[in-house]
């Protein structure tokens, strides 16, 4: 497994808020937001990261909000995006 860090990009997380903001207005969209703002500030933390990973994975349906207006979200997170192999590793 990579470095759960490794992808991430200042400056796309700069732009993920920025598209977020202005096009997805959805509540349950506000946490995954303040997560970026905290990663934005520090971009190697660990914590946030992983973090940012399991508020992805509750967002059920607004996956699909997210990956329209920020089609390279799938790139900050680490392994497998959708969670589909959390079973396989057990």
């Amino acid at each position: 497994m990579s470095n759960i860090t490794d992808n991430m990009n200042v400056e796309k997380i700069d732009d993920a808020i920025q598209m977020l903001n202005r096009y997805a207005k959805e509540d349950s969209l506000k946490p995954l937001i303040s997560i970026l703002e905290a990663l934005k500030k520090d971009p190697y933390s660990e914590s946030l990261s992983a973090e940012l990973t399991d508020t992805w994975r509750k967002l059920g349906i607004y996956q699909g909000t997210v990956l329209t207006y920020v089609p390279y979200f799938y790139t900050l997170i680490p392994d497998d995006i959708f969670g589909d192999n959390l079973n396989l590793k057990k």
